[in-house]
């Protein structure tokens, strides 16, 4: 990562040249390859609500108060498959919130097989 890059979400960022790097590495959802360590550890699952920002306050306390975060955080989930970067904060829990409540081995399957849709076709991504 350069020195001084913004601490925003990646769909808040403004183009730009001196970015054209981490955009393509975002692109190919390369940048995620790292994850699969805290997979690993124990820290993450493959499939289940991205972790949020330390300074997505209101994602967070919303998904406190509705327990989707008593869910352990994963590299693709339910919000991911509908919409990545293109939705707001209020869709992205209220499909967290089906995650939660519809969680099964077929749901994960089919959030698995539309994950690889999705990085082949490169859509919904800033």
């Amino acid at each position: 990562m350069k020195k001084n890059t913004p601490d925003i979400p990646t769909d808040m960022l403004k183009s730009s040249p001196f970015y054209f790097g981490g955009r393509i590495l975002r692109k190919l959802s390369i940048d995620e390859i790292p994850q699969l360590f805290n997979i690993i550890r124990g820290e993450m699952n493959f499939i289940g609500p991205r972790p949020a920002l330390y300074n997505q306050n209101y994602l967070i306390e919303k998904r406190k108060k509705l327990k989707i975060s008593s869910l352990t955080p994963g590299i693709t989930g339910w919000a991911q498959i509908n919409g990545r970067d293109k939705i707001t904060e209020n869709e992205k829990i209220e499909l967290d919130y089906y995650y939660l409540i519809n969680k099964s081995v077929i749901l994960d399957i089919q959030i698995l097989l539309k994950t690889f849709i999705k990085v082949l076709s490169i859509k919904d991504i800033d």
